[in-house]
């Protein structure tokens, strides 16, 4: 069993962070994904624009952060993967070692999501060589519906794109720390952050750019009801890639010198403002071409086609548009692949490239799964409906919801006080105070009215 004296000089078998920068740009990287990019700009505008968006800062400074804080700290402490982390410090605050269910939790969730998300990412990539070949060109509203329903209908294309995506991402994390995760960031958050201000110039020009200001911005408080609510706590906890043993991953790699309340408060910052942007990069366009806000997923790939259509040298931002989407969703999909993967390393002792491979191939095969409910599986439905409807259901709604809230119990009822004020030691008395109260009974709450809501009961 571990003692204090060991926690003072465990460190973390595969390396840390180089800076803070680099851990606030991964974990950045691992919140922003597909769903920021099309969802909060579309949940914010459906729920009175600035109303909501006021609701939402509101809700991640009292859910999203002391979770964040505390999966983050989680990790630190622990200095492994997720489920060694929680058995370690199981043991140590309470001699009971059953808490590493709860990072298998979130390590499964994790696995499962990425199953279904390397095929959604898959299509990112088909619509960026569509768009660089011309294929978008001229299309019209129904055009647009072949081209999704020719993607969605066809298993092969499908399977060619989630396995060039799956191999992506496998040689990534095949890399390790430095050479592979650190890389990847340094190179495309800054790169994402870039095509999305040309995009947002290009909508300033292009788009009706007020029109997109006040559908996302101007509050409409007669639009919030206790869904809106609901929605913007659901919003704060799913953007930031918690409950699904990431943090607590990538904590394991931050340096014990550095600030885990300062690195979260950057981080949900930046995670904010790309969602803003994006939404100021989409809205724009969509009212200009007179199309529908609503349309959800829909729209990355249905409408948005349409309106670079409309625009010469369209084809050239379209592409633009799906390298950004590509960018996000492979820097979330590091962040699902590296929990199962350091859980390998450190507990069947295999190389790291072996590790990534057997892991990764394990969820690409899963992936089948949710190609085929697309088209050969699609009349094979039960419970939430299609083999994808399943899948995302049980990780997105139950087992996220629950591992977000139990590390969040562990970190603030479990874990001995001078344990996490060690970890913290670089904030206030007052900060502490506040996030311990935040991490005991707000965010708990608030999480469990998320949960209700996902399944249905509220």
């Amino acid at each position: 069993m571990d003692n204090h004296q060991d926690n003072q000089s465990r460190s973390s078998l595969h390396g840390q962070w180089s800076s803070r920068f680099t851990f606030i740009l991964a974990v950045t990287g691992s919140a922003i994904g597909l769903g920021n990019i099309w969802k909060f700009p579309y949940i914010a505008g459906e729920n009175g624009g600035g109303a909501f968006v006021l609701i939402y800062l509101i809700c991640i400074f009292v859910i999203g952060f002391p979770i964040m804080v505390s999966e983050i700290m989680l990790g630190r402490r622990g200095r492994r993967n997720p489920i060694t982390s929680m058995k370690i410090l199981g043991q140590e605050e309470q001699g009971n070692e059953a808490w590493k269910y709860v990072g298998l939790i979130g390590l499964m969730a994790g696995f499962i999501i990425l199953s279904y998300y390397s095929v959604i990412a898959g299509w990112t990539l088909h619509y960026f060589k569509l768009s660089i070949f011309g294929e978008l060109s001229n299309l019209n509203n129904y055009a647009a519906q072949s081209v999704f329903g020719e993607l969605t209908g066809s298993a092969v294309t499908q399977l060619i794109y989630h396995t060039i995506f799956m191999a992506i991402t496998i040689s990534i994390i095949a890399k390790g720390i430095k050479d592979g995760l650190e890389r990847a960031v340094k190179l495309m958050m800054p790169g994402l952050l870039f095509i999305l201000i040309i995009l947002l110039l290009y909508s300033i020009f292009q788009g009706d750019f007020m029109a997109g200001v006040n559908f996302l911005l101007k509050p409409d408080f007669s639009k919030i009801t206790s869904q809106s609510v609901l929605a913007a706590m659901g919003q704060a906890f799913f953007t930031l890639s918690l409950g699904m043993g990431c943090i607590v991953m990538y904590g394991a790699y931050l340096p014990k010198d550095e600030s885990i309340i300062g690195t979260t408060t950057a981080i949900i910052f930046c995670d904010t403002a790309i969602a803003l942007l994006a939404g100021l990069v989409i809205f724009p366009i969509v009212f200009q071409f007179g199309l529908k806000p609503t349309d959800g997923p829909g729209l990355i790939f249905l409408t948005l086609p349409l309106a670079f259509n409309e625009i010469a040298g369209g084809y050239v931002f379209a592409g633009l548009f799906f390298i950004l989407l590509a960018f996000a969703a492979i820097t979330s999909a590091l962040s699902l692949l590296e929990p199962s993967v350091a859980w390998m390393i450190e507990n069947k002792n295999y190389s790291r490239g072996k590790s990534a491979i057997i892991i990764g191939f394990s969820i690409w095969i899963l992936g089948f799964l949710s190609i085929f409910s697309f088209n050969i599986l699609s009349e094979f439905t039960f419970w939430k409906g299609t083999l994808f409807d399943n899948f995302d259901y049980l990780a997105s709604n139950i087992m996220l919801p629950l591992s977000g809230l139990l590390f969040t119990i562990f970190a603030s009822w479990v874990m001995r006080k001078d344990h996490s004020t060690e970890e913290l030691s670089d904030v206030s008395l007052s900060i502490y105070k506040l996030w311990r109260f935040s991490a005991r009974y707000i965010a708990p709450i608030g999480v469990i009215l998320v949960f209700l809501n996902a399944i249905g009961i509220i």
